[in-house]
Formats: C-alpha cells, sequence, structure tokens
C-alpha cells in the first residue's frame, strides 16, 4: 500500500514541487519515497512522485519502477492477487522480471495487453503508466473503488494522485469551493458525483481507465456487475459455494511480508472474515454508552478463537479533538459518524499490526441493510397488483405530507422514486432551504441517481437499490473511509468480500437467496455459521454506532458545534437561524437533528482546513 502523485507538463523547480506534493502524503507510504522527471515541453513531461508503505517483497520494488529499456514508467497504490498467474502468463509470453512484487506485472503487462490490463486485474489498485515512446498516459481504478484516483487540470496539464491534499503544493492548483456539491451532500451525507468539493477536481470512477494524450484525456469503464443471469443451483449449494470462495479470497488477501490482523465488530462480516483468517491479532474499538459498544462481544469471539483482541473505548474529548485531523485525511466532507471510531481503530491496529482484513462490502454484495428488507406489513401491500400501487404512490409525490405518505410511495415498487442509498440526511427541500444564494443550486439527487437507475430498469426492486448503492454509497462513503483513515496511520486495509470472483458469484443469486423473510444476506449467514457459531452468524446488523446524539446535548459539545454554527464562514453557505434552530431544538429534547447538524458541521470543520 503506497501513494503517488504526478503531472503533466512543465513548471519552474519541478524536482522541489514534486517532493513536497509527496511530503504530503507521507502518511501513506513512510518507509521510502521516489521519483522521476523527464520531457522538455508539456506534452512529452511527466514528473511523479511516490511514497512506500512496504508490504511485500520488502526488500526490492521500489517505484517509479521501468521496463528494461525505461520507455515505460509506473506508480502504484494497491495489491494485484492475482499477479503470481499474470506473471507466469507473461513470462511464457518472453517477458523476463527481476523481482517478484505485483507492480512489476503491471509494467510488463501494459507492455503486453496495452489498455486491456485493467480488465486482467484481480484487487484493489490505483496506478499510472507513463509511454515515453507514444507520450501517452495510461491509469486506471479498481472495480469497486477501494483505492482513491483525483485528477484536475491547469494551465500546464493534468495533475493526479492518491490524495487531494497533495495538488496543494502545486503552484498552478488554486483549492475553491466547488459550489454544486454542498446541495447533494447534505442529502447525501458524501461526495456523490465524480467533481470534488474543490472545483475543477474530479474523481476517476471505479471500474474505469484512462487515456491522456496531447492534453485530451479519455475514459473508458472497463467492468461492470450483471445482475442479469441468475444460477441454478439450490440454497444450500450456493452457501457452500460462498463459503469456499469467501475462504479462497481471504487466502489470497493474506499474502504479506509483514504482520496481518483483523478488524473485529460483534457482526457477521468481521467475524466471518476473522474466523476464516485466523490471524494472531484482532482489533475492536467501542464507546461506554449503552448499545454504542460492541467490544464484548469481539473479545468473547477473539477468546473462543484463541487470538489476542485489543480493544479501545473513545471518549467524546478524544473524537471532538481528533475531527479536524480526521476531515484533513479525508479530502473532502464525509459525515458519516463511523468515521470517527474508525480512524482510531485504525491507530489501535497499526501500533501492532501493518496491514488488517475488514468486512465492508458484504451488505451491499449479499443485501444485508435493513432498508433492502420489507416490513410485514408492505410485503402485504405488495399484493395489489402494481398498477394500482404505482398510482397511488404518483397521486401522493404530490400531495402534502401526510401520515402514511412514505408508504405508499416506497410501496411503488420503484426505488428510483424514493432509494437514493444507506443514507438519507437532509430531505431535498430541507437542504435547499437551508442553503444560501449559488450553493442552493447543485446537481438535485434526481440527476445523480437517474443515470444509474436507468442501466437496471429490468432488474428486481432488491437488485436496483444493491445496484445503486454498490456505484454510489459503496465507494463514496464505506471504502472512502476505510482509505483515507487506515491511511491515515500508514496502515493496509483489504476487504476479502470485495472481489470480482466473489462478486460474479454473487450477482447470479436470486433476490430470495438474500433475503428470506427472515434474515437479510441470508446465504452469507448461512455460509458463515459453517465457521461461526449461531449468535454470531445470525446477530442482527448494528453497523458502527456513534452516541452523537448524547453528546450534542452536553454543553461542551453543544458550544463546539455552536462557535462553527455562528461563523462568518457559515453565513456564507448557510441561513444561520436555521441551523441554530437544529442545534438548540435538539439540545432541549424537541428533535433528534443530530445527523443534519453533525451534516453541516463537518463541512464547516473540512472547509477551515482547506479553504480558510
Amino acid at each position: 500500500m503506497c501513494g503517488f502523485i504526478g503531472f503533466t507538463g512543465i513548471i519552474d523547480r519541478r524536482d522541489y514541487v514534486i517532493k513536497k506534493m509527496a511530503d504530503r502524503i507521507i502518511h501513506r507510504g513512510p518507509d521510502s519515497d521516489g521519483y522521476h522527471i523527464s520531457g522538455e515541453n508539456d506534452y512529452d513531461s511527466i514528473t511523479l512522485g511516490f511514497r512506500r508503505l512496504s508490504i511485500i517483497d520488502l526488500s526490492d520494488g521500489s517505484q517509479p519502477m521501468y521496463n528494461e529499456d525505461g520507455s515505460i514508467v509506473i506508480v502504484y497504490n494497491g495489491e494485484i492477487y492475482n499477479f503470481m498467474e499474470l506473471r507466469d502468463d507473461l513470462i511464457a509470453c518472453g517477458h523476463i522480471f527481476k523481482t517478484r512484487c505485483d507492480t512489476e506485472v503491471l509494467v510488463h503487462g501494459f507492455e503486453e495487453w496495452g489498455e486491456k490490463l485493467a480488465e486482467k486485474l484481480r484487487g484493489m489498485f490505483a496506478f499510472v503508466i507513463w509511454d515515453k515512446k507514444t507520450n501517452t498516459l495510461y491509469g486506471a481504478r479498481d472495480p469497486f473503488g477501494i483505492k482513491p484516483f483525483y485528477y484536475t487540470f491547469t494551465d500546464s496539464g493534468m495533475i493526479f494522485g492518491s490524495e487531494i491534499k497533495s495538488f496543494l503544493e502545486h503552484p498552478e492548483f488554486k483549492p475553491q469551493v466547488n459550489e454544486n456539491a454542498l446541495r447533494p451532500y447534505l442529502t447525501f451525507q458524501y461526495s456523490s458525483t465524480e467533481e470534488t468539493f474543490f472545483k475543477g477536481t474530479f474523481k476517476l470512477p471505479p471500474a474505469h481507465y484512462f487515456t491522456l494524450k496531447d492534453g485530451k484525456m479519455e475514459k473508458t469503464r472497463y467492468w461492470d456487475v450483471d445482475f442479469s443471469k441468475k444460477t441454478s443451483i439450490s440454497y444450500t449449494e450456493a452457501a457452500e459455494q460462498l463459503d469456499a470462495r469467501v475462504h479462497e479470497s481471504v487466502n489470497a488477501h493474506r499474502i504479506s511480508d509483514v504482520k496481518v490482523g483483523s478488524f473485529l465488530s460483534g457482526g457477521v462480516d468481521s467475524s466471518y472474515i476473522t474466523a476464516t483468517l485466523m490471524p494472531n491479532d484482532t482489533f475492536s474499538v467501542g464507546f461506554n454508552y449503552e448499545k454504542f459498544d460492541e467490544t464484548s462481544e469481539a473479545k468473547e469471539l477473539s477468546d473462543r478463537l484463541g487470538i489476542q483482541n485489543f480493544l479501545k473505548h473513545i471518549t467524546a474529548d478524544e473524537c471532538f479533538d481528533a475531527f479536524p485531523t480526521i476531515q484533513y485525511h479525508m479530502d473532502e466532507p464525509q459525515s458519516n459518524p463511523s468515521s470517527v471510531p474508525l480512524y482510531f481503530l485504525s491507530k489501535l491496529a497499526a501500533e501492532h499490526v501493518t496491514v488488517v482484513l475488514s468486512g465492508e462490502g458484504a451488505d451491499e454484495i449479499w443485501a444485508g441493510y435493513e432498508w433492502y428488507d420489507e416490513s410485514p406489513l408492505m410485503r402485504k401491500y405488495h399484493k395489489i397488483p402494481s398498477f394500482l400501487r404505482r398510482g397511488a404512490a404518483a397521486a401522493a409525490k404530490k400531495l402534502p405530507y401526510f401520515k402514511g405518505h412514505d408508504f405508499i410511495i416506497k410501496g411503488s415498487g420503484r426505488p428510483e422514486d424514493y432509494f437514493i442509498g444507506q443514507a438519507l440526511v437532509f430531505p431535498e427541500n430541507e437542504a435547499q432551504s437551508i442553503l444560501r444564494g449559488k450553493y442552493k443550486n447543485g446537481y438535485s439527487v434526481s440527476d445523480i441517481t437517474r443515470p444509474i437507475y436507468d442501466k437496471v430498469s429490468g432488474l428486481t426492486e432488491l437488485e436496483k437499490k444493491q445496484y445503486l448503492d454498490l456505484n454510489l454509497w459503496l465507494p463514496g462513503d464505506i471504502l472512502l473511509k476505510a482509505d483515507k483513515m487506515s491511511m491515515a496511520h500508514s496502515l493496509e486495509l483489504r476487504v476479502p468480500y470485495l472481489d470480482k470472483i466473489v462478486m460474479s458469484e454473487a450477482q447470479m443469486l436470486p433476490p430470495s437467496y438474500k433475503i428470506d423473510g427472515k434474515d437479510t444476506k441470508a446465504v452469507l449467514r448461512t455460509a458463515a455459521n459453517k465457521t461461526l457459531p449461531d449468535e454470531w452468524a445470525h446477530r442482527p446488523k448494528k453497523g458502527f454506532p456513534v452516541p452523537i446524539r448524547q453528546w450534542l446535548r452536553e454543553d461542551k459539545y453543544y458550544n463546539i458545534v455552536k462557535e462553527y454554527f455562528a461563523s462568518d464562514v457559515s453565513a456564507e453557505y448557510f441561513d444561520q437561524t436555521a441551523l441554530m434552530k437544529l442545534l438548540d431544538d435538539h439540545k432541549n429534547g424537541s428533535a433528534n437533528n443530530q445527523r443534519k447538524m453533525w451534516t453541516a458541521f463537518t463541512f464547516l470543520t473540512w472547509h477551515k482546513q482547506f479553504i480558510e
């Protein structure tokens, strides 16, 4: 695991600038650094920087890395889990290897397969390859968006890298707030479009590669989830196949020349990974509040498995003290409260290991979220013919809110009408009403979700929801915070569920195997039960709860947030009277506004780090 940065074009003191950019992301790779500078004009020049966290082939594998004649150069962040198979294929084609690291496989793979390289890779990755012979830059990001990739264009060329904060050291990068980002953020709680909160700065979407030649960038999608074909195997056979695949993926993800541990909560996802991996160490965090602590379950499972468990209880003071640093590492505002305990969990793990396995992705792949299931009443309502339910929903959308309004809309059977993913903070009209001036104008919810839903119009309700989450929520929230919070502490986090081969089998399962009327992600629980005790395999999902509701009713933390809300910066973006009403209504107990307040507070904290 590492970090890279770079730019095309000619600027003064390229060697100094690239070193300063690399220093900004030293947390991603504290073990060593490396640089490449070549070219004499804007279209044949490339400047690359790299920070290394040594995981495999500790004595070699330094970057930038070259082919034999130096005409191909790469910087790369991630792990390729099928690199030994690809290496054998490339040797058979006549390529000569000097190392046993996966980076060199990418170098020779590009020589052999060109732009087809990305689709052959199994793993988590973001990289760029410069071809000196054609003056072409080729880059790619992994299928799920586990590893980040950002880019922007300036007068001299393209800037790109693992984290936006490194761009701040480039003399032509001027950080400005993207005025279209705030409106959808208030609803989604994360940056939900390709353009980031920094105006003119973008994310390369997951499962895409790009080429840049003569200043022209072209992006191509090389992989996608396909729910259209279904398996004919029985539920029991599907559970056995899933169990075998998870074991195989965990084995692939354990490859390392350094110590590997596991994150462990009390839920099935991380417990299944842990029981399959059987590491020496597991890591857990919680809060000393009722219903906000699963460390006892994690400790009990570790004891049963004979594994050392390290745990920590986090205080409110620790969380508020660290929050500006957390938002700095996040690069963009992201108000999922679970980012905070994940930051401390990563810090704890990094004191003992360099690599951890974690359970992200299981809920999206096998339908684990409560939003995916239906209540008993909704199941009865769905017995009404669909044309009547859709007609009622269309009528309800035009009426003011009344009791049962949302139920009727959800009963339409069209997630396109109501489902935006696993987070909904400010309803869209409320988000607009609390914003000022030009910040009201950003993208609407339908602007963001419609293109995704249009690609899967023929799928079931459940699969439409899954597809939306796999394209928005998973990369925009879950994986973003997993990468940024772990790398803040120079810790490599691996996610065995998020594997192309795992997904290729899971996408063929019928919805009834995933939600069976009793459990969400039913087939995963059945598979996990082969390894885990019943109480872990079938424990209801908790998530990563954080007691912000209680904190924001305490004077100390209420006043911290109030100071941000009352600031001149806040007045630029928000209706401060409306913000203070949310805060005061929550403080006196007349409303539970913690998510809304936390989302605004997060943006203002980020703004202070990067814009002020």
